[in-house]
């Protein structure tokens, strides 16, 4: 068996479109297909199964013969059974297909049905209607089926969902016993559910196939893990720490307002008469090409631009030019950047890296009280990092460093969080795993996110606002 998808796009209904997947499968690999819900995992697996309506690209090498289990495999059945309700004619009740007609539509091995009724402990329900099956119990003969079916391939969507404790035991025993002779492709949400035979892992997003590893790449699994984890974990953005409270702003007053903006440099105008509100709980991104005056921007609401008392600036209750002082303008803001992370060269452990942005220090020079680190700790279980508290921070890759920058800047809740191209200079699992943990943010705080980037369609979930600077030409003299 050699499987291949060549740039594939698959319509389902158009209710989810999988698109441009490329995907190779043989027969010594088992894999786990896994993403978030919504991604298009199962989607993936049931075109294996020759689901959907190829829009483009090809599928090539799909056997003969495909065991399919899924929730959706399921429910159509047991829709078909429920259809023969219809059948009443001449006041003759439909009993619907019993189950062991359903176990054995007419090709299977009877003997192999019988030992899977056995070990699925089936046996009272083979003469019953499969349609008065208990969810568990269908469950049960859609796995009996398929594996009785002797497949060339086996497409298991979260097969060990609603199984009993002793029937999961079993079913992963058995599944073992067909790793030599039957290639699997499994849907799991859960990395502790992954079996110990699972050779490969593919990770789905928004319906694209982004990431395909080996399983013995330790450092991609490791990613991968931690990627899953931010995608799917219940946990929320810690909460501040009221004993270090940032003061409370003017809820009628916008975050941020430039009226008429402009920034100049040598007699050239990089930014003309931008007018510019940040409300709050507003989430921004702002992209435009090098030399279009993002950074210039960012520096103005920072208070570190030179041209700020020139303007027309309203920032966090401040008119600029008022008295206030620029430490003023900054406790109220978050920030990460490549630049920071550059200066942040140290050994710190990652509990104290987090607790640092309490005090906007580059390291930890004040005892941390007990409820910082308790916030800390909290952080570093969003991060899937809860087993690393005390690893220095300059061990850490590039993108963790990144991840621990960014819980640093926004662990005393600031009103605004600008994050200053994010993902420069990660590589793609990297940078899905930063643009998880600020999707994570946008939805449970409380902070504005400002979100800057090269690509205006580089869009995150929950950030639906959007300034596009352009590069202007200097004017000819």
């Amino acid at each position: 068996m050699n499987i291949r998808l060549d740039n594939l796009t698959v319509n389902f209904d158009d209710r989810f479109q999988l698109e441009e997947i490329n995907w190779q499968l043989d027969d010594s690999q088992h894999w786990v297909v896994t993403g978030a819900n919504g991604s298009g995992k199962s989607a993936l697996a049931a075109v294996l199964a020759s689901a959907g309506e190829n829009l483009s690209g090809s599928i090539d090498g799909i056997p003969a013969k495909v065991g399919l289990v899924s929730f959706e495999a399921q429910a159509e059945l047991i829709e078909a059974e429920l259809k023969k309700d219809d059948a009443d004619i001449m006041d003759v009740i439909a009993e619907g297909t019993p189950v062991h007609e359903i176990l054995n539509p007419g090709d299977s091995n009877q003997q192999l049905i019988d030992e899977l009724v056995e070990k699925f402990q089936l046996q009272t329900l083979v003469d019953r209607a499969f349609r008065k099956l208990s969810t568990g119990e269908s469950r049960k003969v859609m796995l009996i089926r398929a594996l009785a079916s002797e497949p060339d391939l086996l497409v298991l969507d979260e097969p060990f969902d609603g199984l009993d404790a002793h029937t999961l035991e079993m079913l992963q025993a058995y599944l073992a016993t067909l790793v030599e002779t039957v290639p699997m492709v499994m849907v799991l949400n859960r990395f502790d559910e992954f079996p110990d035979f699972i050779t490969h892992i593919a990770y789905v997003d928004n319906g694209r196939l982004h990431h395909r590893i080996d399983r013995s790449d330790t450092k991609a699994y490791n990613e991968l893990y931690q990627l899953l984890h931010l995608k799917t974990t219940d946990l929320a953005v810690p909460a501040a720490d009221p004993e270090t409270a940032i003061p409370t702003l003017d809820p009628t007053q916008p975050l941020v307002k430039l009226s008429s903006l402009n920034i100049t440099y040598d007699g050239h105008r990089i930014i003309d008469s931008l007018d510019w509100t940040i409300e709050r709980n507003q989430h921004w991104q702002l992209s435009g090409p090098n030399g279009s005056g993002k950074t210039g921007l960012l520096s103005i609401i920072t208070g570190d631009h030179p041209q700020c008392y020139v303007n027309d600036i309203f920032v966090f209750g401040f008119k600029r030019g008022s008295g206030e002082s620029i430490w003023q303008i900054k406790q109220f803001i978050g920030y990460v950047s490549t630049a920071l992370q550059w200066e942040y060269k140290v050994g710190t452990g990652l509990r104290n890296v987090i607790i640092s942005g309490f005090y906007d220090s580059i390291g930890l020079y004040t005892k941390a009280t007990d409820r910082q680190k308790q916030i800390a700790d909290e952080w570093l279980a969003l991060l899937g990092m809860s087993d690393r508290a005390d690893t220095p921070f300059n061990k850490l890759s590039y993108g963790d460093q990144r991840l621990l920058l960014i819980a640093r800047a926004m662990v005393k809740h600031p009103p605004l969080l600008i994050l200053d191209e994010p993902c420069l200079g990660l590589d793609d699992m990297n940078r899905q795993l930063v643009l998880a943990l600020i999707e994570k943010i946008c939805a449970g705080s409380e902070t504005s996110v400002l979100y800057v980037n090269h690509h205006p369609e580089d869009k995150i979930k929950g950030i639906e606002n959007y300034l596009a600077l352009e590069k202007r030409e200097p004017e000819n003299s």
